[in-house]
């Protein structure tokens, strides 16, 4: 089961977002906290915002709910490119050297437009 992302419309801490994926998922605190290896009063402190995971129990934590570490840290605007760009991403780079030569060109090409694009409409909206 993969949490919603809808349910994250709202800012939100860490701690914050960590109860609402676990009540999500349908997980209670202690089944939670075995599925992490940790001690119950450990994921209360976690959720009550009074102390902050190290950087290895996190990692646990996100894999046990089965979600992305930045989904359990950012907002949903702050997230990094979307799942479509990120795959392609990854397709690109296993093409051969000319074909991903021909990709990166034509990516640098469309940027270029865009940049000459909004300068011209910087330059025009001063006049």
């Amino acid at each position: 089961m993969v949490a919603n992302l809808n349910s994250f419309v709202l800012p939100m801490s860490f701690p914050e977002r960590l109860a609402s994926i676990r009540k999500e998922l349908g997980f209670t605190q202690q089944q939670m906290a075995d599925k992490v290896g940790m001690h119950v009063s450990q994921l209360k402190r976690y959720e009550a915002g009074s102390s902050q995971p190290t950087i290895d129990v996190f990692r646990r934590i996100a894999l046990a709910l089965n979600v992305s570490a930045d989904m359990l840290l950012f907002e949903p605007d702050e997230h990094g490119p979307d799942e479509r760009l990120k795959l392609q991403f990854e397709a690109v780079s296993k093409l051969d050297g000319k074909e991903r030569e021909a990709i990166e060109t034509m990516i640098a090409g469309v940027l270029h437009m865009h940049d000459a694009k909004r300068w011209t409409q910087a330059i025009g909206s001063r006049s």
